[in-house]
């Protein structure tokens, strides 16, 4: 019997996907087919596509979107697991944002994602040592989508912020993994302390819009925090929180708060 030779190809589900609905797009809209090709067709790889849309956004006279590109291709190349967190980041609005319909839609119109990628390659100059050219993508990004993450914040994957508008995280901050939080959320510090001291975020977690999570605390994993909250203190897993200041007024109410984004304080709650 003759030997049979197979050959392996790369499966990006995530990526065929956004391509496929790419494709559909220009015959649904076709003024828009030279956005559509330009930013998602023309590349062979999901990271491709994130570089050359991340030099689009944060390009400037300072700096050119050629050299945006390039360093985000390098960052993702040196760090293969930046493309894969963008991917459960993805997946993550896909999932739980309802005016999500396509996987393509955060790539091309979603502030939030497009600047929690943004701050994944800052991240990784800083790690690197990089410090200036990280917070000139800092900045780039603030500017642009009016989110401010320190590059040297820690975020997980599976992340999902919502609006996305006016978003403030700390350099010693932590966020975990599959985190949801909406508009106007600040983890930050209390005064001009120099060290650890701001929040971390436990897996799972609910942040509604306007809170607020100040100082080096804790968050334990699928708690729930209200919108407006101001929050203090540590918080036990599992709970939700309420109030200014935050107090806890029942039990997360479900197993994974930030995939059922469910932010209805019962009644039975708050009694």
């Amino acid at each position: 019997m003759a030997n049979v030779r197979t050959t392996s190809r790369s499966i990006d589900p995530i990526w065929e996907q956004v391509q496929e609905e790419a494709h559909q797009a220009i015959v649904d809209e076709p003024l828009l087919g030279g956005l559509v090709h330009s930013s998602l067709l023309h590349h062979a790889t999901f990271e491709r596509a994130l570089s050359y849309r991340l030099a689009l956004k944060l390009s400037s006279g300072e700096m050119s979107e050629q050299l945006i590109a390039e360093i985000a291709d390098a960052a993702y190349v040196r760090n293969p697991a930046l493309g894969l967190a963008a991917r459960a980041d993805l997946a993550a609005v896909y999932d739980r944002d309802p005016a999500c319909h396509r996987l393509m839609q955060p790539l091309l119109y979603f502030k939030g994602f497009q600047a929690v990628q943004a701050h994944r390659v800052a991240n990784a100059l800083w790690r690197e040592g990089r410090a200036d050219l990280a917070y000139f993508i800092q900045m780039r990004t603030s500017e642009m989508f009016g989110i401010d993450i320190h590059p040297g914040a820690t975020i997980g994957q599976g992340i999902m912020i919502d609006h996305a508008h006016s978003i403030v995280i700390g350099e010693t901050a932590v966020v975990g993994d599959n985190v949801s939080m909406l508009h106007s959320v600040t983890l930050g510090g209390t005064g001009k302390e120099d060290d650890d001291r701001h929040p971390k975020i436990g897996d799972g977690v609910l942040i509604g819009a306007g809170a607020h999570v100040l100082g080096n605390i804790s968050i334990g994993q699928c708690c729930r925090i209200a919108a407006g909250s101001v929050v203090l203190e540590d918080v036990p897993p599992m709970k939700t929180v309420a109030g200014v200041p935050a107090r806890i007024v029942g039990e997360a109410g479900c197993s994974q708060p930030s995939i059922s984004m469910d932010q209805l304080l019962r009644g039975s709650m708050i009694e």
